[in-house]
């Protein structure tokens, strides 16, 4: 693992507890569905069945850590949709986005359906959540998941990302393209960048047009959050920094949350625009979950 991440050593502040932060497993997050209830019932439900649900310190009170060795997915609680698990980081996103009722939403790379659903939860089931999902494949689970849990303003596409059309503009807009994944690796084995089966230059040329085309959707007042669950900044400011240059966007900062990094704004030789550091990256020794990249994007002016 150490390996993998070397050249990363730059810019991950105190690099040796990151590596150490790899040899844990990943804990088990749960989100409390307020579309179907609210936190008290379903922590006195889980109590009863001997399991504690400790509180996650980010001013929002959806959001608990369980035991690592629960299985979610097996509780009465699940299928009932009263609980969605969940990495932190990757709700943080929906947080970050922050949908409000009655707008518009569209979230850009939907399966299988964990921001959706926290988006749908964040309106209220107001206003409309598209969930496009090109991979046909991808559409039961997704829907699965978006039944479950009770959403009932959301409407499913199957475009390419990079191809959606341009015939509306959004007020919110959910880029969490697809990624290398660095920020999953842990503990079981030493994966290679191939492991995804996908040319990383492809996938980076792929996600500049995903974020020109989720900006291109934006109303003017809009908001997009482009994300990626992993740390490295081909992936990652190269993209947004490429944003900036092509068209009017300006950064909103994502500092809001305790153990945010900012973006950085060099990697070796390669310099990126100064306000990617307004960007903010999520590292497992600072905040126990996934890795995770996230920028705020608006029109500028």
């Amino acid at each position: 693992m150490k390996r993998l991440f070397e050249e990363y050593r730059e810019f991950i502040p105190d690099f040796h507890s990151f590596l150490q932060s790899l040899g844990s497993p990943l804990p088990t997050h749960l989100r409390v569905n307020c579309l179907k209830t609210s936190p008290p019932p379903v922590i006195a439900m889980l109590q009863e069945k001997g399991i504690s649900l400790q509180p996650v310190a980010i001013g929002d009170d959806t959001l608990y850590e369980a035991p690592r060795t629960l299985l979610p997915g097996k509780l009465l609680e699940y299928f009932l949709g009263f609980i969605h698990p969940q990495a932190l980081t990757s709700c943080l996103a929906s947080l970050v986005l922050a949908p409000r009722p009655n707008s518009s939403v569209l979230d850009l790379c939907a399966a299988p359906g964990g921001k959706t659903s926290h988006l749908a939860q964040l309106m209220g089931n107001r206003g409309i959540v598209v969930a496009n999902e090109l991979h046909l494949r991808r559409h039961a689970p997704l829907v699965h998941t978006l039944s479950r849990l009770g959403v009932l303003n959301a409407v499913l596409t199957a475009y390419p990302a990079q191809e959606f059309p341009l015939r509306h503009r959004f007020d919110f807009i959910m880029a969490d393209v697809p990624c290398s994944g660095e920020g999953r690796w842990r503990l079981s084995r030493e994966p290679s960048r191939k492991d995804n089966g996908k040319d990383m230059t492809g996938m980076v040329e792929a996600q500049k047009k995903m974020i020109v085309r989720g900006f291109d959707l934006l109303k003017t007042e809009g908001l997009m959050v482009y994300s990626t669950c992993t740390y490295n900044p081909a992936e990652n400011e190269r993209v947004v920094d490429f944003l900036l240059k092509q068209r009017e966007a300006e950064l909103i900062p994502v500092s809001n949350f305790p153990g945010t990094e900012p973006g950085i704004t060099q990697w070796g030789k390669e310099k990126f625009d100064a306000r990617v550091q307004r960007a903010g990256r999520f590292y497992p020794h600072r905040i126990d979950s996934v890795g995770f990249f996230m920028a705020k994007i608006g029109k500028r002016g």
